[in-house]
């Protein structure tokens, strides 16, 4: 199965079951939240610039925890690379902001 997201440049994103498998394997605390990172994807608190070109959609979980979601966006569509939990921000505050301006 294929779950399907839009960024915020309305870039339909894939979540394919091997993506998830592996996401949930390296993370086993994301599983049981597949919504959630979709909903991240759609719905981010903010988008940055990853190092290689791909983006990442984060978004606040709690008060302490923060999801991000690793994706790329190709011409047609785009994919989910990877999802992670942290609430070490520092690394993400200190990459470009893409959305919002």
């Amino acid at each position: 199965m294929i779950d399907r997201a839009f960024s915020k440049n309305k870039i339909l994103i894939r979540l394919t079951d091997e993506r998830w498998t592996h996401i949930t394997e390296e993370h086993c605390e994301l599983a049981g939240m597949r919504l959630e990172i979709l909903d991240t994807i759609e719905n981010p608190e903010r988008v940055l610039m990853g190092g290689a070109g791909e983006l990442l959609a984060v978004r606040k979980i709690s008060s302490v925890k923060h999801l991000v979601v690793v994706y790329r966006e190709l011409k047609e569509d785009g994919f989910v690379i990877k999802a992670f939990m942290t609430s070490k921000t520092n690394s993400l505050n200190r990459r470009e902001r893409l959305w919002p301006n």
